[in-house]
């Protein structure tokens, strides 16, 4: 493969990886976002595959992709074909991936990883058995702020740490008539709210502070219990107590039903000396509170951590945000591919992590129980 200079991230911080060549497998909203970042990024899509023939073709045509597949596995062994890209509904997530990995592909899977946690488990191991880079897009950790937040907390700025809250609330599954294969378990897996966005709020959580939630006591409900004339049963929200290894203990609320709220996932921190908020519709400030004063830190801070100047690539002014996360993912990804180890990239073992913790919040909200992540971690 030939060598390309491209941006990791920051405007000043430059670094020469392998160029890209990405299979797309899903033709929907998320394949569109990583196909995006594979070209933001320097690299090429040099195939797509979907639900249909029609479907890839289309795709090829709108974004620019080399060609179009009828058949995933096709594209997959493909010899141009380095890094594999799955943003297909939940339940094909394992096959695909490690019928990739078993060619010898790297792989960026959407989450949840897999529909339960032993299945999560297989794909981390056979990622780790074919010394494969594997990456999970939690692809918050990648705000510049988002990064502020984990240094400030690091470097003991606002103590130790005893409380944290906050959530992930949307409305797109609001009304009885909106429906979606995430709705469906056999499809999308026996957690929706909570496997779908709650698992963003826990992983920031966790990514943020450094520490890892030890138990948890959850509730379940829903607003809707059919759906365009079918029953439903996964949940529509989520409301969550739990401690973590470090003795802190916080709650968060995760919903798809809360009417105008479209994508709000907001975690505060709060230590013995100050407290942090970060909210990613307004992922340009990071809020610092303390008893004597508070404050906005922005990104054009003269006092920035060099993580998040790494990932600040654009002018204060020139908001950046969502599809800037996945871009600076995608960098990172090419980073890893060619040797390198970037701070912060989400992999398998994380996403496994996740399904661990939607385990045993299913668990807890069905025994009505406090729940230790232990119970439910078997590996």
């Amino acid at each position: 493969m030939s060598k390309v200079t491209s941006i990791g991230g920051g405007s000043d911080a430059t670094t020469t990886t392998n160029a890209y060549r990405a299979a797309v497998i899903g033709t929907g909203f998320m394949g569109r976002v990583h196909g995006h970042a594979v070209r933001a990024h320097g690299g090429a899509v040099v195939g797509v595959a979907g639900s249909s023939p029609e479907k890839a073709e289309a795709f090829r045509v709108a974004h620019g992709a080399g060609r179009a597949h009828a058949d995933a596995l096709d594209l997959i062994r493909s010899d141009d074909v380095d890094v594999v890209h799955v943003c297909v509904p939940n339940h094909l997530h394992a096959p695909l991936s490690l019928a990739a990995l078993d060619a010898g592909k790297h792989v960026v899977c959407e989450k949840p990883l897999a529909t339960d946690a032993a299945t999560a488990r297989e794909m981390t191991a056979a990622a780790e058995a074919a010394e494969r880079v594997a990456v999970v897009p939690f692809a918050y950790r990648f705000h510049p702020m988002a990064r502020e937040a984990r240094a400030l907390v690091a470097a003991g700025a606002i103590g130790r740490v005893g409380l944290a809250h906050g959530g992930y609330l949307q409305d797109w599954l609001l009304y009885p008539r909106e429906d979606n294969w995430r709705v469906d378990p056999a499809i999308g897996g026996p957690t929706r709210a909570f496997g779908d966005i709650g698992s963003h709020w826990c992983d920031m959580l966790e990514f943020v502070t450094g520490d890892r939630i030890t138990s948890v006591s959850a509730q379940t409900g829903r607003f809707n219990d059919v759906r365009d004339g079918r029953p439903v049963a996964t949940e529509d929200l989520v409301t969550l107590q739990f401690t973590t290894a470090g003795g802190t203990i916080g709650s968060a609320v995760i919903s798809q039903v809360s009417p105008g709220r479209k994508n709000s996932l907001v975690l505060e921190v709060s230590g013995t000396e100050g407290s942090l908020r970060f909210d990613q519709e307004r992922p340009e400030t990071l809020w610092a509170g303390g008893r004597g004063r508070t404050a906005i830190i922005s990104r054009d801070s003269p006092d920035l951590s060099a993580d998040a100047a790494r990932l600040s690539g654009l002018p204060v002014g020139h908001p950046q945000g969502y599809q800037d996360c996945f871009n600076a993912l995608v960098a990172d990804t090419a980073d890893a591919v060619a040797g390198g180890a970037p701070e912060g990239l989400p992999v398998f073992a994380d996403g496994l992590r996740a399904a661990i913790i939607a385990e045993a919040v299913l668990l807890s909200a069905r025994e009505h129980r406090w729940v230790d992540i232990a119970e439910v971690d078997r590996g």
